[in-house]
């Protein structure tokens, strides 16, 4: 019997064949209303939070214009959330992946988002790497990037869930303009 991967999603373990397509991206974040997604996992709130009040005041975003919290963290986005998004915001940062099937549904959610036309910032935990490579692989975009940060971030204080903001700041600003990634 050959190797089987499971999609934590729920969907068929073939491989999605939608194209690579990610959204244009913008060559700064002056002017662009932010959208941050929550994943529900301990500390993502407070550092989504954290990386819009710092894209706000220190890169000239207009502001943080939907954030919202999934009701599930292993289950990717819908149709609908995507259609919100695009109509709220012109760039997202969503994670943490910080456990197996949050990480692989937040690497699904950045795919389905870019498909939409927003540029995307997904932060995963290192542990959690070849997780959401699978999904990228299962999602058809084998090559889609994201954010990598020390895991775990669940277990960190609020400072320090701030200081990873601040760390992380560079790579989430590049992720959202210049090229494609």
């Amino acid at each position: 019997m050959p190797n089987a991967i499971l999609d934590p999603t729920g969907r068929s373990a073939e491989r999605v064949d939608q194209g690579t397509r990610h959204a244009q991206r913008r060559d700064d974040l002056t002017g662009a209303r932010i959208g941050l997604l929550d994943n529900t996992k301990h500390n993502a709130m407070l550092f989504l939070r954290e990386v819009g009040r710092l894209l706000t005041e220190e890169h000239g975003a207009a502001e943080v214009s939907i954030v919202e919290t999934k009701r599930n963290f292993s289950v990717p986005v819908d149709d609908e959330i995507v259609s919100r998004y695009r109509d709220s915001c012109d760039v997202v940062v969503t994670g943490i992946g910080d456990c197996g099937s949050c990480s692989a549904a937040a690497v699904a959610d950045g795919i389905s988002l870019e498909r939409g036309g927003l540029p995307v910032a997904v932060v995963l935990t290192d542990a959690f790497e070849t997780t959401g490579r699978t999904m990228a692989n299962l999602q058809g975009d084998p090559d889609y990037g994201w954010i990598t940060t020390e895991h775990p971030i669940a277990v960190l204080s609020e400072d320090e869930v701030k200081d990873r903001a601040r760390q992380l700041l560079p790579s989430i600003v590049r992720s959202l303009t210049g090229p494609a990634t």
